[in-house]
């Protein structure tokens, strides 16, 4: 019963422990007000903002939640300035979805509850408190500590109840036993006896068999030999009290060490100690365990294997220090009397490579406040460390003391050691030299002045070289030597016309016509060597002049394979070579001619004065099934305007006739809010009846390259789109009228504008509706036509256009009116 009492004493006592540490482990994560960010490594700040970013947090998000923690609002602006600097520094770190401004961009992750809010929280914020040297080691999964149960039994194993003993007996006798020791500590040997095994050594037990069969007539020793290990090994029960993570009995395996125990109980929590550890066994203490020994310099000598009932209790620590900055491993360390500063350094795993060893500053606890010391570099052995220090290891200073740049036209530009006199020849030689385009006439120091302020010094560089002049560096002095090239605009020259590739090309001194042609890939075809226009700049025009020349040209001539001559023109920079074509050549011009003609096709134009007339000639005339009246030409901009593409280089005026359609295709379709619809600007209106009646007239035209003649079958519907109520074709009929074919199609719409109806003829002609008075006069409608009803405009000019033109009608139809009236008096 009392046993039983004791029991409950302890598992109630072990939840207890439990409830206080979750209290004060959330207590230390609600509080983060003595953070210091100056303490805290770049490393620290990119894990905060990654695990941020995981979490679905925007910086201001972060820093919101870092205030509502308790830190400090300089230290918030601290934090928000190293975020901002490692967000320039690591563009890879930026956040897809939330910026630093506090403005955050659209996130569709779901909700969480605050149960996993707060765990999210505490996840973020976990970089930010100082990690317990030691404690990730019972954390990680991969370090269960686990003991080999495939491994030879050890000879100083202790047998006891629950153990399973392999005897193997061989040589002149063959005997295998399996036996199990019982409660009592005893296995009984057949033929033997019983044998007392419980509290040995596995060593001891098998001395103590062998006895027991050599007096039993076993020939041990001369020809049998007998061989005992563990079979299935027994359980024990250890007991973890103290400051652990999850305190408790648990039941572990005969060959389990210190380690093993501390791994399945959690490890000490925020309060354990790390370094004396407890093993209790007969209520005495029989081994203190210090987990650095094994950290540090992997040391197991105090991991002792447990027996049953063992306990295994952890103290509270009792001086734990910080060690942050430039450190291997930044943490808390648990202090032992008699340690320093020198073994914390160590345990820290020694300075990094920037840190600044000469000094460390202490924050130390002064009575009620805190107060700030230094610790020089050969006091480390001596200083002991206090309860509450905190030490922090500066980074070197980023600046260099005896650094000279020197850039520009030197073969080996950057930066160099400043030596003792170092001068500025000195640095031009270790610089390799200058380059051949150095300009020698001038170069300029930018000097440090002692309040970081800077100046400009000048030299000639021809005196420094020559010994004439030479000045002393100092520290951070950028010296430049600038190229010839630097120093004046990139010397080019042009050629257009007829070469393979026109363009600009690099100049390079005594260029002549030739090797500029050379390099544009040589003569188009058709083009001429004689008559070269060379354009040159000139800088002796009279401002005052109108006839002043503002261009000086020349005539030349070359031969036509470019072969050398002692006469070749030497080209300057930045030249405009324009190469022409032959007067008389002609490249091919190709029309084409579709639809109701004998032979439909693309045919060549052989004559300047070729017709359409002579075109429908050469497709063997028309077909019975053509409509003369509906035959249309399609003809590029580029030939309306009268310019023949194949002479001249029209790059630039179709690109200003392709924006100027754009911009009308976007006008009319806001206008029309029609987008399939576009102006039929590239068809030429002509009437094909009067020009095969009269070929060789005004109206038969000239062909042009790329025209297109089309003569369609003879139509029989008549389109009607745009503002009407339902879009459609209709059969032609010659008794309606225009608004009867508005009519097949439904009428007009109400956002019709009547007035500005128009109808496209087959052969690409337009004619608008006209007004007169009140009444809108129609075109009259053709086979295969196309009546378009626009969209009535919104804007409002239109809208009082419309009133004054109806009030103007109004006027004049009262006026006709009252001239008849009066007439009829008279």
């Amino acid at each position: 019963m009392n046993n039983r009492i004791f029991r409950t004493f302890i598992f109630f006592a072990f939840i207890s422990f439990g409830l206080l540490n979750n209290a004060h482990a959330q207590v230390n994560f609600q509080n983060l007000s003595s953070v210091n960010v100056d303490n805290l490594t770049d490393q620290q700040i990119k894990k905060l903002i990654q695990d941020a970013q995981n979490a679905g947090l925007s910086d201001a998000d972060l820093l919101q939640q870092a205030r509502s923690r308790g830190v400090s609002p300089i230290q918030i602006q601290k934090l928000q300035d190293r975020v901002r600097d490692i967000r320039s520094k690591n563009p890879s770190s930026n956040s897809a979805d939330t910026t630093i401004d506090g403005r955050r961009r659209p996130n569709y992750k779901e909700d969480k509850d605050s149960a996993d809010s707060s765990a999210t929280q505490q996840d973020i914020f976990e970089s930010l408190k100082p990690k317990i040297f030691g404690a990730d080691l019972f954390k990680t999964k991969n370090s269960s500590f686990e003991p080999n149960l495939k491994l030879a039994t050890p000879v100083n194993y202790i047998v006891g109840p629950e153990d399973q003993l392999n005897i193997n007996v061989y040589g002149n006798s063959l005997v295998n036993w399996k036996l199990e020791v019982s409660p009592e500590g005893n296995i009984n040997i057949p033929g033997i006896g019983i044998v007392n095994v419980s509290g040995k050594t596995i060593e001891n037990v098998t001395t103590l068999i062998k006895s027991k069969l050599s007096a039993n007539n076993y020939a041990i020793g001369r020809g049998t030999s007998v061989q005992v290990s563990l079979g299935n090994i027994r359980s024990i029960k250890v007991i973890m009290i103290g400051q652990l993570m999850r305190p408790g009995t648990y039941t572990l395996s005969s060959l389990a060490t210190v380690f093993n125990a501390l791994y399945v109980a959690g490890g000490p929590n925020e309060n354990g100690s790390f370094r004396q550890i407890e093993v209790i066994r007969n209520n005495k203490i029989i081994r203190r365990l210090d987990v650095y020994d094994f950290l540090v310099k992997g040391d197991q000598k105090d991991n002792i294997s447990l027996h049953d009932q063992d306990i295994v209790r952890v103290p509270t620590y009792r001086t734990r220090v910080e060690m942050a900055g430039q450190v291997k491993i930044p943490a808390l360390f648990e202090v032992l009397p008699g340690e320093n500063l020198q073994n914390i350094i160590n345990y820290a795993g020694g300075f990094t490579d920037s840190a600044y060893t000469a000094r460390i500053k202490v924050l130390q606890i002064d009575n009620q406040q805190r107060k700030l010391t230094d610790v020089v570099e050969a006091d480390y052995s001596n200083y002991i460390p206090l309860r509450g220090d905190k030490y922090f290891v500066s980074s070197i200073i980023d600046r260099i003391e005896n650094r000279v740049t020197i850039n520009g036209a030197v073969f080996r530009p950057g930066e160099f050691e400043l030596q003792n006199g170092l001068t500025l020849s000195q640095l031009i030689a270790n610089a390799a030299g200058l380059k051949e385009d150095a300009f020698t006439e001038r170069g300029t120091i930018t000097r440090l002045k002692p309040d970081n302020s800077t100046e400009i010094i000048d030299f000639s560089v021809k005196d420094v070289l020559n010994k004439v002049k030479d000045i002393t560096l100092q520290r951070e002095d950028v010296v430049n030597i600038s190229s010839i090239f630097d120093l004046r605009d990139k010397y080019t020259v042009t050629i257009n016309g007829s070469v393979r590739k026109p363009g600009v090309f690099a100049f390079g001194d005594n260029m002549k016509v030739e090797d500029l042609i050379l390099k544009a890939g040589g003569f188009a075809e058709g083009a001429t060597s004689k008559r070269i226009e060379v354009a040159r700049r000139v800088n002796d025009a009279d401002p005052k002049s109108k006839n002043t020349k503002v261009a000086q040209v020349f005539s030349v001539n070359v031969d036509n394979n470019l072969k050398v001559s002692g006469i070749d023109f030497i080209l300057k920079p930045f030249d405009i070579v324009s190469i022409y074509s032959l007067p008389g050549y002609e490249k091919q011009k190709t029309v084409k001619v579709e639809g109701e003609v004998l032979y439909p096709g693309s045919y060549t134009i052989e004559t300047k004065n070729e017709k359409i007339s002579d075109l429908i000639n050469r497709a063997g005339g028309l077909t019975v099934s053509a409509d003369v009246g509906g035959g249309s030409l399609k003809r590029e901009n580029i030939a309306i305007l009268g310019i023949d593409k194949t002479k001249s280089d029209t790059t630039a005026i179709a690109q200003e006739r392709t924006d100027r359609l754009n911009r009308l295709k976007r006008t009319y379709k806001d206008s029309t809010k029609t987008e399939n619809s576009q102006p039929r600007n590239n068809y030429v209106g002509i009437d094909l009846q009067k020009i095969l009646n009269t070929p060789g007239s005004k109206i038969d035209l000239l062909l042009e390259d790329g025209d297109i003649l089309r003569i369609p079958k003879q139509q029989q519907i008549v389109r009607v789109n745009g503002e009407v109520l339902y879009p459609s074709a209709v059969v032609f009929d010659k008794t309606k009228s225009f608004k009867g074919y508005v009519l097949n199609a439904g009428g007009f719409s109400p956002t019709a504008y009547k007035r500005g109806s128009y109808i496209i003829y087959p052969n690409g002609t337009v004619k608008g509706t006209r007004k007169f008075l009140f009444f809108n006069s129609h075109p009259s409608v053709k086979p295969g036509s196309e009546i378009y009803v626009p969209v009535r405009p919104k804007s409002i000019g239109n809208t009082i256009g419309a009133i004054l033109g109806f009030t103007t009608g109004l006027a004049s139809l009262g006026a006709i009116i009252l001239g008849i009236i009066s007439v009829t008096k008279k």
